[in-house]
């Protein structure tokens, strides 16, 4: 078995959660919940929030919830920290409720992205939300993340607003947004908040917190990783380097319009097809066009030097400038919302830039002339270790909702049920990150490659304490996993390789060499979980990565013999080589091994069990 290194390949750079004094409020306590109202202030002896959070998903106590995982770091950081859920968002005025915060304002959309949790594919309203209670839809706004930065800004202009979670993640960069069908700005420009926390924000929210305690303005916070803000030009001593040194931009083929095509019935004639030869006029006239406009931007792509920066040249030879001082400036707003190919090509450079052994500064400018300004990204946070990813979820969680959605039994589990709450009440989440890289997934975008697991004790720590402490508990853990279930401790042989790594993907096309995969810490894992006493079943309900399974008879004997109700959910996503391809998933033979290895074991404990394959339609 290999030995378990622990995922920080430069830990000394990044300092420990632990390690900061606390502010001088840790004296008021622990709170049994993180107060919604001034009454639970006063009992708690408050007379002011440090830090307020404003979500648009309601309160849940629990590790599985963004809001409740910042608020208890902060409170354990000894700040007082209460949260606005689910405000209306008409007037400025359901903002004050808390009264100002000392420090900040802390926004968020939500677990989810509010435009996905609000509208179906087909752009049709939603008439539920799972992160409310009674599974009500409506209670948050269109682009919540804006719409509540907006309000806070109104409620008390002169508090900075430090934005988070998937919806700003994923929006820090000019982005497409399906939606309203066109090209949107930054998130940081559109919301007009003071910093954007990207990805897993514990590091950077405690840092910044601390920082704002000790009356550093939030417009010197420019060096803290994970973060996102506006600039209006490059500071002195950086090096800015162009993207399309970085990566080239392609060139994109116009395809041939499907519905001009009636070439089967002439083919079968043996003659040609006029509306055949119509729809490749039109593709070559638009080929034609296309070719024109990558000339006209490769004409028009040249980022203008600047006249502050020291000379990088010296005896003929280019020299590399410090990754620690260099900045990648991506094609503006300006030019991508109009350029598919420039889209793709910044796209593409962000997706490079993901790894934190690595990673340089992104700046991507908005506006021109008296408007212009820069979104600068500083590069991903560094990853924790299990120490810290102990000690996030070890925090005082109450594991339930907020006392104020109970019904008049004091109970959720009536017309106030959270569905979402419901889904991962006895279950345990046991690390973060991906190294998949499909192309359809945006994990490696926001939790990033690096597996950062959790130990052993603090899981069998967890599942105890759902035993004594969660309502309604069974005997059985609904689920033991993660992004990907069976990636616990995996990750690569050498710290070195990692930090230098730019592979998009760990597994394809095939894994890779230096990749472990050995999945003995997660059977034994499994095992002394199994053993708890009060413990009937543990099932896994997280996404299973097969072509890593498959490395594993063990692991999979191990799963299929103990941890499948009958059913397991797994994702194909696709059968033909094509399609697969481009969302970088293994071919089907590899699924085809899996299936044969599940029926086999299934066979063997005398279980009939079935697999639940997902499929996704039309990629991308």
């Amino acid at each position: 078995m290999n030995a378990f290194v622990d995922v920080s390949f430069f830990p000394r750079e990044a300092k420990p959660l632990t390690s900061y004094r606390k502010f001088w409020a840790a004296r008021f306590g622990t709170a049994p919940f993180l107060p919604m109202s001034r009454a639970e202030m006063t009992q708690l002896g408050w007379d002011s929030c440090d830090i307020i959070l404003v979500t648009g998903d309601a309160y849940v106590d629990h590790p599985s919830f963004g809001m409740a995982v910042i608020g208890r770091m902060l409170e354990a950081q000894g700040f007082r920290v209460g949260i606005i859920a689910q405000p209306d968002w008409q007037s400025a005025e359901p903002f004050k409720v808390l009264g100002k915060p000392n420090l900040f304002w802390g926004v968020t959309a939500g677990n989810m992205d509010s435009m996905i949790n609000r509208y179906t594919a087909d752009r049709k309203i939603r008439s539920d939300d799972a992160y409310t209670p009674g599974d009500v839809g409506g209670k948050r706004p269109d682009r919540a993340a804006i719409v509540y930065s907006q309000r806070c800004r109104e409620a008390f202009p002169e508090v900075p607003i430090v934005l988070g979670g998937i919806e700003g993640s994923l929006r820090r960069i000019a982005h497409y947004d399906y939606w309203s069908d066109k090209v949107r700005r930054s998130i940081v420009v559109d919301s007009k908040c003071d910093l954007l926390l990207y990805g897993n924000a514990e590091r950077a929210v405690v840092e910044i917190a601390h920082r704002l305690a000790a009356k550093v303005p939030v417009q010197e916070i420019t060096d803290v990783r994970g973060t996102a803000f506006v600039r209006r030009q490059t500071p002195e001593g950086w090096f800015e380097i162009d993207s399309t040194t970085v990566d080239s931009p392609g060139h994109v083929e116009a395809h041939v319009n499907p519905y001009l095509m009636i070439s089967e019935q002439a083919k079968s004639n043996g003659a040609s097809c006029a509306r055949e030869d119509e729809a490749q006029a039109v593709a070559n006239q638009e080929n034609a066009k296309a070719n024109l406009s990558n000339l006209k931007t490769e004409q028009t792509l040249q980022f203008v030097s600047n006249p502050n920066l020291p000379a990088l040249k010296g005896k003929g030879l280019h020299k590399v400038p410090p990754r620690d001082r260099s900045v990648i400036r991506l094609p503006s707003y300006e030019q991508v919302k109009s350029d598919p190919v420039l889209y793709a090509h910044a796209n593409r450079v962000l997706h490079l830039e993901t790894n934190p052994g690595n990673a340089r500064c992104l700046v991507q400018a908005h506006g021109d002339d008296h408007t212009a300004r820069d979104v600068w990204i500083t590069p991903p946070p560094i990853p924790l270790t299990t120490a810290e990813m102990d000690a996030v979820f070890d925090l005082p969680y109450a594991r339930s909702p907020h006392p104020s959605y109970a019904d008049e039994n004091g109970s959720h589990d009536g017309a106030t049920k959270i569905p979402a709450w419901e889904m991962i009440r006895f279950s345990v989440n046991i690390m973060r990150g991906c190294f998949g890289g499909c192309t359809f997934c945006s994990i490696t975008e926001h939790e990033g490659r690096i597996i950062q697991s959790r130990s052993e004790a603090s899981v069998l720590r967890e599942i105890e304490d759902i035993r004594d402490k969660v309502k309604g508990f069974t005997g059985v853990i609904s689920d033991l996993g993660g992004p990907t279930a069976n990636m616990y401790r995996l990750g690569c042989k050498s710290p070195e390789i990692e930090a230098a790594c730019r592979k998009p993907s760990c597994v394809f096309p095939g894994i890779c060499s230096n990749l472990t995969t050995d999945h003995g810490p997660l059977v034994q894992m499994y095992r002394k979980a199994r053993s708890i006493k009060g413990i009937k079943k543990i099932l896994i309900g997280s996404g299973l990565r097969y072509d890593l399974a498959v490395q594993s008879p063990e692991y999979v004997k191990e799963l299929v013999t103990h941890h499948v109700g009958g059913y397991l959910k797994i994702a194909p996503e696709h059968t033909e080589t094509g399609p697969l391809s481009k969302m970088m998933k293994p071919g089907i033979g590899t699924y085809d091994r899996f299936k044969s290895m599940f029926d086999k074991f299934s066979a063997e404990a005398g279980k009939k069990q079935f697999l639940v394959p997902y499929f996704i339609a039309a990629h991308p």
